[in-house]
């Protein structure tokens, strides 16, 4: 994730136990989730413009009709024809009331009109914090827009996600873990290019000074007119889209021009902006106390691998390919931060930087995800205004739509790695760059993309990105950050030479010779030869130097440009990367939202809130509840206690007198799997939380019942099947 501010399974019985959880709770589907997740049905997308021109239509019918009552009435005409008159005036207010409903169903994408998107986030933002997964830091003195600290259920979900993902990705690639300092000297990011370019374009109310981001100020202007205002004309929804899909690639001086023209303002004061500029986002700091050497906070971690490539090649035999990766902390200093976890001054990332050959991107396990099927969103379907569509991963390889196989096998594990641990597969897509998007040294880019009550977000980058990072620290450094590759006998090979003559370019050019030295040397062999030929024809060329952001004139005499003929013993390249870059904050918030769900209590007097964590992820797996308060269950809840300790099985042990349901649903709030509750000395209760079924086990076995069915080795279903069954009795909830 650069300059973007916005898994065959590695246990075959892991995956299944996440598939087969329950025999109930895979289909059930709470009144905020399923009524969330509508689809709008076949042609509601493409409907809207025609609602809005009926719409308009039946507005000018109805003013029409109100003339004609008044008209009538005013000429006295008898009382029949009045009534004829106001009875047809008020079936086109019931027409008119019709296709209002049906427009705001098309714009909001929930078709039955039932359910609220903000009521919803509302539900589940209320239990995160409540139940302490995560509050707003510094609290007691008001908090810090943009700062969040993790309960204790919370940091245990992200540290079950933390291993998983070094489990599903590290362990099972062997890859070369690291951990970099979060304090970054200038001179690395300077080489990077986030000094110059990892900006947000920012306006500031002109008399109190408050700052906003300008992009954002503009779509939440446009999906609030498109969402809300049912009365603007189908060209001007349209056109609303329109700059909402070119919003990412939108000027300041355009974006400035789109804020005048809709007379935008202030949102707290309705008070003039100002035009729009750039902003840098790194927290800037020193390090040392004379403050002369300047450093910013890391704002992603992949930078710390980039500059250690030279060793980690040399740790891995000087072999490729290999992959890196690192989790930590990265900070960035957000204009405006909102929507909670989503976007946030400091988060975790977890980065993979896979080195590979640029003349063969092929993957040897690459045939273990060719044949997933999931949504997949190129940008031709973008561009022409479809939908996603689920394809197969290998055809869209094969026909080029991701370019090459290792990022398509990358793609292909993080599809598993995010359903494994509780993503909805039908609420998860993968979303392709468009042309304006990309950078212009990447060869492909795709990002997983999550749908929450916030809209789409994407949460993970995978991004081929060509061999520019690793070249960009050798041209910085002057430490050659390359591979080789030997060959078994001497090769004969046609090199460009590119000789710069350093004098020439001097006179000419003075003190920008150097950037116009290094532009000139950076040529590929089509712009090089190309160059040659004018050179050849004409004597001179217009050359553009990026470093200056101009076109300069080279002469003839400036610089020699020849293919030679060499025996060469090896192949010296700089390796291209592939980067899948994971924000860990945004998929947990994304799987509270896609975990959450209402269902009525057993009284049917109130909604009880459940997480449907899995197993892998839930912050506690099982509880142990004495049924009464009696001193002979109190112990035997410790010794089997005890037993889940000694097999690795976080619990927790509930001695209060509360009734048992109303202990069950508060541990159904933390998403706990799990619930044994000790109603003998000798037999004891297992309870699953979304089928609410129980099974009977010895106090012996309990504990390794809980371990196999959260270990994958065996599902609910197995146990269920080799169990006796427990009614739940007037006590369940």
């Amino acid at each position: 994730m650069r300059f973007l501010i916005s898994l065959v399974s590695s246990s075959t019985s892991i995956g299944h136990h996440l598939l087969c959880l329950s025999r109930r709770s895979l289909t059930k589907k709470s009144p905020f989730s399923t009524l969330i997740h509508h689809k709008p049905p076949p042609g509601m997308a493409t409907s809207e413009g025609s609602l809005r021109r009926s719409l308009a239509e039946k507005q000018s019918s109805i003013e029409s009709q109100g003339k004609t009552v008044r008209a009538l009435k005013a000429s006295n005409a008898e009382k029949t024809a009045v009534d004829q008159a106001i009875e047809k005036l008020n079936a086109l207010k019931l027409e008119k009331s019709s296709i209002e409903k049906q427009l705001q169903a098309a714009v909001s994408g929930n078709p039955d009109g039932s359910v609220n998107k903000e009521a919803f986030r509302q539900a589940v933002v209320n239990t995160l914090e409540r139940r302490l997964f995560y509050i707003p830091s510094f609290k007691i003195y008001r908090g810090v827009a943009g700062l969040y600290d993790y309960g204790p259920p919370g940091c245990a979900v992200k540290s079950n996600v933390l291993a998983f993902w070094r489990q599903h990705f590290v362990l099972e690639e062997n890859m070369l873990e690291v951990d970099c300092p979060c304090v970054t000297p200038e001179v690395v990011l300077k080489a990077s290019g986030h000094v110059d370019k990892f900006t947000d374009l920012m306006v500031k109310d002109e008399k109190t000074g408050t700052c906003y981001r300008a992009d954002h100020l503009l779509k939440d202007f446009c999906n609030e007119k498109i969402q809300k205002d049912l009365s603007i004309s189908a060209e001007k929804a349209a056109e609303l889209k329109h700059v909402l899909a070119v919003l990412d690639d939108l000027s300041a001086e355009e974006l400035g021009a789109k804020i005048k023209e809709y007379g935008m303002t202030a949102p707290d004061t309705k008070n003039p902006l100002s035009d729009p500029y750039p902003f840098n986002l790194m927290f800037q700091t020193s390090i040392g106390p004379s403050g002369l050497s300047p450093g910013y906070m890391r704002p992603e971690t992949a930078q710390g691998i980039f500059v250690n490539f030279k060793d980690l090649y040399y740790y891995n035999g000087n072999k490729l390919p290999f992959a890196a990766a690192q989790i930590g902390q990265a900070f960035r200093n957000e204009i405006s931060p909102r929507q909670g976890l989503l976007r946030v001054r400091e988060f975790t990332l977890a980065e993979i930087e896979h080195f590979v050959d640029p003349e063969d991107k092929s993957h040897p396990k690459y045939s273990e995800v060719a044949d997933l099927e999931f949504l997949m969103f190129p940008r031709e379907e973008q561009v022409s205004a479809q939908s996603a569509k689920k394809i197969r991963l290998g055809e869209a390889v094969s026909k080029g739509t991701v370019n090459n196989e290792t990022l398509g096998y990358f793609i292909g594990r993080v599809y598993l790695f995010l359903t494994h641990l509780g993503i909805d597969k039908d609420r998860l897509r993968f979303r392709q760059h468009l042309a304006n998007e990309m950078a212009h040294y990447a060869a492909d880019c795709w990002d997983a993309e999550i749908e929450s009550s916030y809209g789409w977000i994407e949460c993970v980058g995978i991004a081929d990105r060509s061999a520019y990072d690793l070249r960009a620290h050798t041209d910085k450094s002057g430490v050659p950050l390359v591979a080789h590759e030997k060959f078994s006998e001497p090769k004969e090979v046609e090199k460009l030479v590119i000789v710069p003559v350093k004098k020439e370019l001097g006179l000419a050019f003075k003190g920008n010779q150097k950037k116009v030295v290094e532009a000139l040397e950076a040529m590929n062999e089509k712009e090089a030869l190309e160059m040659k030929a004018s050179l050849e024809t004409k004597g001179e060329v217009e050359f553009y130097v990026c470093t200056l952001g101009e076109n300069v004139t080279i002469k003839k005499s400036m610089v020699s440009i020849s293919k030679e003929k060499k025996k060469e013993h090896q192949r010296t390249f700089t390796p291209s990367v592939i980067e899948p870059s994971f924000g860990i904050g945004r998929i947990i918030y994304c799987l509270y939202e896609h975990s959450f769900y209402m269902r009525s209590s057993k009284a049917g007097d109130e909604q009880l809130n459940v997480f449907r964590f899995p197993p892998l992820v839930a912050p506690i797996k099982c509880t142990v509840f004495p049924l009464v308060q009696n001193q002979q269950y109190e112990d035997v809840a410790k010794i089997i206690s005890k037993s889940l300790t000694a097999s690795g099985i976080s619990h927790k042990i509930d001695i209060t007198g509360t009734s048992i349901g109303k202990r069950y649903a508060r541990t159904d709030e933390l998403g706990v799997p799990f619930a044994i509750t000790v109603d003998s000395t000798t037999s004891v209760t297992i309870r699953e939380r979304d089928s609410k079924d129980q099974i009977r086990v010895n106090v012996e076995e309990a504990a390794s019942v809980v371990k196999s069915v959260t270990d994958g080795h065996s599902t609910w279903a197995d146990v269920w099947a080799n169990f006796p069954h427990q009614s739940s009795g007037s006590a369940e909830d």
